[in-house]
């Protein structure tokens, strides 16, 4: 079957799509967007989260032919052009990124917890990161990441 949707802002086309494709298959594999990682497969670790029409979701369990006439954005998607987002520099910055096999989960989760509050509490930020899972770090530095993020949101400082 044939695919059409919306990645990254740009209107895009997969051809022999097989039914039970995943979504995470057709990005890295038809599109060339590495970015959302492949690690789990069963909707746990996190680390393929991309938005689907703005909601965060396991790429992992969607499957291609659900995301017809739909609009997604990956990871790389949150950069503009050059320029990274915020929450990507502020886990650079931070030193969030070890392996980076979690990271961009980490980095869509983040993006989404800071487009509903631009000042979580620690809990807050712990609970939205709770369905992504790491496996090189506490995690203290991911948080880091998260308030660094935040600050930057609210007063409009970057880098």
């Amino acid at each position: 079957m044939r695919v059409t949707f919306t990645v990254n802002g740009t209107l895009q086309e997969a051809d022999d799509v097989w039914e039970g494709e995943s979504l995470l298959y057709v990005l890295r594999e038809r599109m060339g967007l590495p970015g959302s990682k492949n690690a789990c497969e069963q909707g746990e670790c996190g680390s393929c989260t991309v938005y689907l029409d703005d909601v965060p979701v396991c790429s992992c369990l969607v499957a291609a032919g659900q995301v017809q006439d739909r609009d997604v954005r990956t990871v790389e998607g949150l950069a503009s052009g050059d320029d990274l987002d915020p929450v990507q520099e502020a886990f650079i910055e931070a030193g969030a990124v070890q392996c980076g096999f979690c990271t961009p989960g980490l980095i869509v989760a983040t993006h989404e917890l800071l487009r509903r509050d631009d000042d979580p509490s620690d809990a807050e930020i712990r609970e939205a990161l709770a369905g992504n899972l790491c496996r090189c770090t506490g995690y203290e530095m991911i948080i880091d990441a998260v308030r660094l993020a935040a600050t930057r949101a609210r007063t409009g400082v970057r880098q």
